[in-house]
């Protein structure tokens, strides 16, 4: 039986978040058989590719397909949010124009927040893997997902691990990797439906609670499913709670 090969690794950043405790933070050795793509020993240390965007193979960008033969110095980076590193060799397309979403079933409350925002985010509570990942390759949307699993699949090119667990830090962690902070258009998008929200012209008769109609005289309507909106106290409150986590709405409407 043939000795097994040997390549040297270093994972820098959150990536060092994916791997055992002992690898986290500096080089280590990994054995290895035959002559395997790059990708499969990466992920096989439990990084998935969705959250590597760089890979340097002695000093020079490699893609994923590249083969190990022992004796590499393997370099691997994240997404770069203050660095332009197009002329590196990134690893993925490049960065979808307008970011869409689509989340897996244990990110709802993330959903509703990212739709409260303005942000175009699908999701349902019954959606499976297979969903996700159709719907991300037709629709060209980023995935966002807890589930590991989920962003190995060879199919995905855009797609995050969402580390933080409270739905408010995991909506900052998402607006702060895409850099989205000049994207935010609050309450332009229904939270249930995900459908664009429009303002109904003054004047126009809405069916809405008397009381309300007696003292609203902004009305917003899904152009979905047809939710009535008006301001009430929920902006303010949403305002208080992302502000603790240091988003600001700003003069939401």
């Amino acid at each position: 039986m043939p000795a097994q090969r040997q390549c040297e690794f270093r994972f820098y950043e959150e990536l060092n978040d994916f791997l055992a405790p002992p690898l986290r933070r500096r080089s280590f050795p990994h054995a290895f058989d035959d002559t395997p793509a790059v990708k499969d020993r990466i992920e096989s240390l439990g990084v998935p590719h969705t959250e590597v965007d760089l890979i340097l193979v002695d000093g020079e960008p490699a893609p994923f397909t590249r083969r190990l033969h022992g004796g590499e110095r393997v370099a691997v980076y994240p997404m770069f949010e203050c660095f332009d590193v197009s002329d590196v060799g990134r690893l993925r397309p490049r960065p979808l124009r307008e970011p869409r979403f689509v989340l897996d079933v244990h990110l709802g409350r993330l959903a509703n927040y990212l739709r409260l925002l303005g942000f175009d985010c699908l999701y349902r509570n019954d959606f499976s893997d297979a969903d996700v990942i159709r719907i991300a390759r037709d629709e060209h949307r980023i995935v966002l997902s807890r589930d590991i699993g989920l962003l190995k699949r060879a199919e995905l090119t855009h797609g995050a691990f969402v580390h933080a667990t409270d739905p408010r830090r995991q909506l900052r962690e998402v607006i702060d990797r895409f850099q989205l902070e000049s994207r935010i258009a609050p309450f332009t998008r229904c939270a249930r439906c995900n459908a664009e929200v429009e303002r109904i012209p003054a004047g126009e008769a809405v069916e809405a609670p008397p009381a309300v109609a007696r003292n609203q005289v902004d009305f917003s309507r899904c152009t979905g499913c047809r939710r009535l909106y008006w301001r009430g106290s929920h902006p303010s409150r949403l305002q208080e709670r992302l502000a603790e986590v240091g988003i600001d709405l700003g003069a939401a409407p």
